[in-house]
């Protein structure tokens, strides 16, 4: 891997962050809530997913109502550049708004009008996690064997699959219980996400500023606020929470591991990325990375037994009850060796290959491992010995598997987008000077 030329590199931070502090912030705020206003009336209009459709009739009204926010923000600015209402606290306030209007309300309508008996208002992964939750209070474990699967009507053989970690079904044991709106698994994915993300930000507040510098802190703040942003209000994460809603608490269970690594809590950062990775797979590169930053701090031990002893102390019970069942649903079937076949496809490179050029599949595997083994290689040379590092690495990581895979969705790039924005947000004292933009693997910043 060849490193960019510095000047190019503090050329290209230096365009992101001109960019990113405009207006104190506010004009890239009102871009991104003005896309987001077209994209979900995009969305309302043409999407062939009904859950999709209700989403974007409601969010546009929200992104629409945050754009008009936005440009009254940055009108006053120009007459009144120092009012508390264009501040970051006021940014932070929109940010809230934004996420209530376009994701949570977008949500909870949802909810209710499944509960009175809509039947278009959830993906499929959402009465795939109540049924394994169900599943689970009944059986002790929330996945189908082969033979039950098999015994199901072909049609409804796909949605016999569970091919979550055992974790993820304890987001449907309240539907197991009580059958009403609130039980709805999208609401406690949201309630784990809302979790997760209030104790990132806390754990990075309490982070000390760099006392050399009397901007460091409210920059980094800023870069807070864009992090959160990418893994709230940012289109692709809003609609997923509101119509499926599944990878979101994975998601943000992964900056919060970040985040506490950036505090300096490398045991806590384990726990945090276990409790990801025993909810699903995507998680499990992450904690990966984190363990070889850890190492680097004399703690790989410390995040190791959360990172891994986490997902094995939730995959043991199912093991015990039905071990055919387990290797089923998370192994037989995301390979492609189930009964039936994943639906997920995208048009990304791995799926092209894979479908369009004689043994594809082989070759997009084969890119897929080269992939995988250059990262490797780039860990054993220049561990992360930072926190930035960690999430630049694990950003890119999961943004060359997600383009190499030959079954992948578009929503799983909420993944690299939100770690690779929540990179800046991690620096410390001690790190590099921060930058509005985590650099190239190769850089030297993300390598310090």
């Amino acid at each position: 891997m060849i490193a960019d030329d510095p000047t190019t590199r503090r050329r290209r931070r230096w365009h992101w962050r001109t960019l990113d502090t405009a207006a104190g912030g506010l004009a890239l705020d009102l871009g991104l809530y003005a896309a987001s206003t077209v994209f979900a009336a995009i969305t309302a209009v043409t999407s062939t997913l009904l859950p999709h459709r209700a989403w974007g009739t409601i969010a546009a009204a929200g992104y629409l109502v945050a754009t008009l926010v936005l440009t009254a923000q940055l009108l006053l600015r120009r007459r009144t550049p120092t009012s508390p209402l264009v501040g970051l606290p006021a940014r932070w306030a929109v940010t809230g708004l934004a996420w209530a209007g376009t994701a949570l309300l977008p949500l909870l309508w949802q909810s209710i009008e499944r509960a009175g008996g809509r039947t278009d208002r959830a993906q499929e992964e959402v009465l795939v996690v109540e049924h394994a939750g169900a599943r689970l209070l009944e059986h002790g474990t929330p996945y189908l064997g082969p033979d039950a699967i098999a015994a199901l009507p072909p049609a409804d053989q796909l949605m016999g699959y569970t091919p979550y970690q055992p974790g993820m079904a304890m987001f449907g044991l309240p539907r197991a219980l009580v059958d009403t709106w609130w039980t709805d698994s999208r609401v406690w994915f949201a309630v784990g996400t809302a979790l997760a993300l209030a104790l990132a930000v806390s754990a990075l507040r309490r982070t000390p500023a760099d006392t050399g510098e009397t901007d460091t802190a409210h920059r980094r703040n800023a870069a807070l606020l864009r992090g959160v942003q990418a893994a709230t209000v940012l289109p692709i994460c809003a609609l997923t929470l509101a119509t499926g809603g599944d990878d979101l608490p994975v998601l943000a269970l992964c900056l919060l591991a970040l985040a506490l690594a950036a505090a300096d809590r490398p045991g806590r950062a384990g726990l945090a990325v276990g409790l990801a990775g025993a909810l699903k797979l995507f998680a499990w590169p992450v904690a990966l990375v984190l363990i070889v930053w850890g190492l680097t701090r004399r703690a790989g031990a410390r995040v190791a037994a959360g990172a891994i002893g986490l997902p094995v102390a939730a995959l043991l019970p199912a093991m015990l009850v039905d071990r055919d069942a387990l290797t089923e649903n998370v192994l037989r079937f995301p390979l492609g060796h189930g009964l039936v076949t994943s639906p997920a496809q995208s048009p990304f490179p791995g799926y092209l290959i894979a479908t369009g050029l004689p043994a594809g599949r082989l070759i997009a595997a084969a890119l897929l491992v080269t992939a995988g083994v250059a990262i490797a290689v780039r860990l054993a040379r220049r561990p992360p010995r930072t926190a930035v590092a960690t999430a630049v690495i694990c950003g890119y990581g999961l943004l060359a598997a997600i383009a190499l895979m030959p079954s992948t969705r578009f929503g799983y790039l909420l993944y690299p987008l939100a770690l690779l924005t929540w990179a800046p947000a991690l620096h410390r004292p001690t790190d590099t000077p921060p930058t509005a933009v985590p650099g190239h693997l190769s850089g030297r910043a993300t390598s310090a």
